[in-house]
């Protein structure tokens, strides 16, 4: 069965930042970018994969590549996904909590 594709777009804080792409160009480990764009691009296609609910409207998607990269997100209605930022397993628990202050920040008016 075919997913729903979604348009996926990155968070930015107030003053312009994107501590998704910031994480993103951080990595040193060209396979690891490149295992990261192959998952978004299924994501993007409606495959969430091995992906699960963290709370407060926020999905980890798990890359298993790695130290287990994590990619935070929430969906914005039916189509849009909205990146917030990644991070690995070691961080997870430090990223979760940056996430959820990501999304709150992007769902206040």
């Amino acid at each position: 069965m075919r997913g729903r594709a979604r348009k996926l777009v990155l968070y930015e804080t107030n003053d312009g930042k994107c501590p998704w792409h910031e994480w993103f160009q951080k990595l040193s480990d060209r396979k690891a970018q490149a295992a990261l764009d192959a998952r978004l691009l299924r994501l993007q296609r409606g495959h969430f994969g091995d992906c699960k609910r963290v709370g407060s409207g926020i999905s980890e998607l798990r890359i298993h590549y790695g130290p287990g990269y994590r990619v935070y997100f929430g969906e914005d209605g039916d189509s849009l996904v909205v990146l917030l930022c990644g991070g690995s397993k070691r961080t997870q628990k430090r990223d979760i909590d940056r996430a959820k202050a990501y999304w709150s920040d992007y769902r206040s008016p």
